[in-house]
């Protein structure tokens, strides 16, 4: 019944070739229109679920004191820093900074300033270290004096100990969500270069708006690049394996329509193109290409099958032509092929469609277009194969020579020689690398960093450990402490208790000295006490109540100084709330959780739950949090996936005995791949999980098409399992070999990638899909051998 259903499909198809692919041009047309007007997405990935607590908190902390991540720093070091060739165009460099558009501030050594007491007043202000115009040495040397005078700028804007100089610019958090960062990073490069030209000297850029900037623009142009690349590959082998250009064209031309419909259904989902979307299309590419090879491998067959005998021999049918051989052949393809395309594209779609279960946003984006996007491509090449393939020129004996390939024959037989002979060696060999492969297992770690995925080479790599040697590093941390009721912060000793905590945080390896008003008040503490460096030190309540007192007048003046500025965002205006800002090295999602924990324990020790509440956020966590989620979602959806495809492969075969011989040889693979990052030290992150996904999506393809060809070829021979299994290794093994190989070959591609993600996601799905490709011709074959002899004979229902 359902043979002759698709049977009926492939004959309408034929029948209406020319509306249907009318129709289909005209829908890709308007869906490449839609293509045409997705934008890129740059935002930070949300990772994190909307309701998640800490992510809430994150969102409470940026409406009050503003976004944390939008500072992008410019770090030297020289020991002639304050030569006064070098000061010069170092304070060039920081004027310049402050002039670019969409810079809204610049933090750095010219622009410091120092507080002077009005012996009039007994009133503090801030005075510029630095004039704006210096002429001699003696006048800078001077300079330098008062500001290596102030140790408030100390750790924050220089290291003594190795001369290294910070300077940061604070870029719009608008901009930043726009496409004009990419021109704001680029102006901001081009300002330092020219320094680094006239002062000889060696400058590192870091900060999360430049390593967000740089790594997404990188990712997307890999993207672009491998996609085409995969095609243009894909278009090689193609040729050489039908060795036709009509053939070549047509497989490009479904998997090109695929791809303009995957954006497009982006586009209409409201998604925007993000790091994890972009991979769509490449997807695209990567379960079409074997939709064609086997439709055409199956067209093929049966079409050499029909001439095979000729014409005039006795007993043929005189009214056979050579246009009704190849309709024949059309409608045989569809009807054999279509209903296992459809399977294999349903399981795929169905590995990618769990991640729409997930509570991560980024997730649910890609699961969706994933999963509808597959589902389309089966559409498109069940329309567009047939019906182009009809209006070409019947396959020459070049075009189908590859189904006689020797080389491949051989390997064939060698493999139905260990599956029908060796099937002791064949498990025992399974079971001993199944047993190292979870030793290997035991091995894996889940960690990632901020910069993990780019070699230790890249710039980018580089430059932040420069930060993280002579500062400590510059990621931020946030610690939000909250008094429960207005004007808490003039109850006695919370400030003192916030000096604690900073200090506390201050003699962590992993952190720098942290920015808080508590430092502002030494600050001004050492103004009241004329500017003694030995009077930088926490000051008494009165004179707190004092300093809280000018804060807020200056609070509700237009004139207000860097320093000003800077210490009121560190107090809301109910003076309910203060904030202890923390710059960290990107020590990893391991270390960080032990990190905060042995702050949160500090700050349970110093600030009693009765009266204050206080929450540890800032971009490293949510960072954390949503690498989590992430990994934790992909670990989830990966077992949803096995699960949904289990129960399509039982409504498929009807037969727990298949369904329990299919699903070994794929999940063998992927507890070979998991034993190898163990072994290797890959450790678990969002780029690595990903790689179960997509190689359980593509690997139970080569199950059900074997699987769905046994079925078929049962009958004929007489419920001989053992006919029946080696004819199924010959005949679809050819179409599976050559299907592994184009993939194999299309994600090796990925291997020349510079991010460590995208380069372990080819060349480990590339040992999955080998894996596998040997699992479903050897291991399955001797799993329905050994089944076969425990079970009864019964007639396969028909597919």
């Amino acid at each position: 019944m359902i043979i002759n259903m698709w049977k009926r499909s492939g004959i309408f198809v034929i029948k209406n070739r020319l509306i249907l692919l009318l129709l289909l041009l005209a829908a890709t047309g308007v869906m490449g229109y839609f293509a045409s007007k997705v934008k890129l997405s740059y935002e930070f990935a949300k990772a994190i679920p909307v309701d998640n607590p800490k992510y809430q908190t994150y969102l409470d902390f940026k409406k009050k004191f503003g976004d944390d991540g939008n500072l992008l720093v410019v770090g030297v070091q020289k020991d002639s820093l304050f030569s006064l060739p070098v000061y010069t165009a170092y304070a060039d460099l920081s004027r310049q900074l402050k002039n670019i558009p969409g810079v809204e501030d610049v933090l750095s050594i010219p622009l410091a300033v120092s507080l002077h007491k009005d012996s009039l007043t007994q009133k503090l202000s801030a005075q510029r270290v630095f004039p704006d115009s210096i002429a001699t040495q003696t006048e800078l040397d001077s300079a330098a004096n008062k500001f290596y005078n102030l140790p408030f700028y100390q750790s924050l804007l220089y290291n003594p100990a190795t001369h290294a100089y910070l300077m940061g610019a604070r870029i719009n958090k608008e901009l930043l969500m726009s496409p004009k960062r990419s021109r704001v990073v680029a102006e901001i490069a081009k300002v330092v270069e020219n320094f680094d030209s006239s002062t000889k000297s060696v400058t590192h850029l870091s900060g999360l708006p430049l390593i967000r900037t740089v790594v997404s623009d990188r990712i997307q142009k890999e993207m672009k690049f491998f996609l085409l690349g995969y095609l243009l590959f894909s278009a090689l082998i193609l040729l050489l394996f039908f060795r036709s250009l009509n053939t070549m064209l047509l497989s490009l031309l479904v998997v090109i329509f695929g791809v303009i419909w995957s954006i497009g259904i982006l586009y209409l989902c409201g998604y925007k193109i993000s790091l994890l979307t972009a991979l769509i299309p490449s997807l695209v590419v990567v379960i079409g290409i074997p939709n064609c090879i086997y439709f055409i491998n199956k067209y093929h067959t049966s079409y050499l099958r029909r001439i095979s005998t000729p014409l005039d021999a006795p007993g043929a049918d005189p009214s056979t032509s050579l246009p009704t051989i190849k309709n024949d052949s059309l409608v045989e393809m569809v009807s054999k092929m279509g209903v296992v395309t459809l399977f294999c594209n349903i399981t795929a779609a169905i590995g990618f469609a769990v991640f729409a279960l997930t509570k991560s946003a980024v997730l649910k984006e890609f699961g969706v277009v994933a999963g509808i996007s597959i589902m389309v491509i089966f559409f498109i090449s069940f329309i567009l194969l047939p019906a182009v393939l009809s209006f070409l020129p019947l396959p020459n004996a070049s075009q189908t020579k590859y189904l006689n390939n020797r080389w491949l024959t051989n390997f064939l037989l060698y493999l139905e020689k260990w599956a029908l002979h060796h099937k002791a060696i064949v498990c025992s060999t399974a079971v001993i690398i199944l047993a190292v492969a979870i030793m290997g297992i035991f091995k894996l770690k889940s960690v990632a960093y901020i910069v993990d995925d780019l070699p230790k080479t890249d710039k980018i790599y580089t430059d932040l450990k420069f930060f993280e040697q002579h500062f400590k590093g510059i990621m931020p941390l946030e610690i939000v402490i909250d008094t429960k009721k207005p004007n808490g912060l003039r109850r006695p000793g919370v400030f003192e208790r916030v000096d604690s905590l900073s200090n506390f945080i201050a003699s962590l390896p992993e952190t720098n000295r942290p920015l808080s008003v508590a430092e502002g008040f030494k600050f001004f503490y050492q103004g009241f006490s004329e500017g003694d460096a030995s009077s930088y030190a926490f000051p008494n309540e009165a004179i707190i109540a004092q300093m809280l007192r000018e804060l807020n007048t200056v609070r509700n003046t237009d004139k207000k100084d860097n320093l000003s500025k800077m210490l009121l965002s560190f107090i809301d205006s109910s003076m309910q709330y203060t904030r202890v800002s923390v710059s960290m090295a990107d020590v990893g999602t391991k270390r960080l959780p032990e990190l905060i924990d042995s702050i949160q324990q500090r700050v349970d020790q110093l600030f009693d739950t009765a009266h204050y509440t206080v929450h540890v956020t800032g971009t490293s966590i949510t960072f954390q949090e949503g690498s989590r989620f992430i990994i934790n979602g992909l670990k989830e959806s990966v077992l949803w996936a096995f699960l949904l495809i289990a129960c399509c492969m039982l409504y498929l075969f009807r037969s727990v005995r298949i369904l329990l011989c299919s699903l070994i040889p794929n999940l063998i693979p992927l507890v070979i791949t998991a034993g190898i990052m163990g072994w290797l030290g890959v450790p678990l992150k969002p780029s690595t999980v990903l790689i179960f996904s997509v190689a359980l999506g593509i690997a139970i393809d080569i199950t059900i098409r074997f699987l769905v060809n046994y079925k078929q070829e049962l009958p004929e021979y007489k419920n001989d399992v053992i006919a029946t299994v080696s004819a199924t290794i010959k005949n679809t093994g050819l179409s599976i070999v050559y299907t592994s190989l184009v993939l194999i070959a299309g994600f090796v591609i990925f291997c020349g990638s510079s991010f460590g993600g995208t380069k372990a996601l080819g060349w480990l799905t590339s040992v999955t899909l080998l894996v596998a490709t040997m699992t479903n011709l050897v291991l399955l074959p001797v799993l329905l051998l050994l089944t076969q002899k425990k079970a009864k004979t019964a007639t396969p229902q028909d597919l």
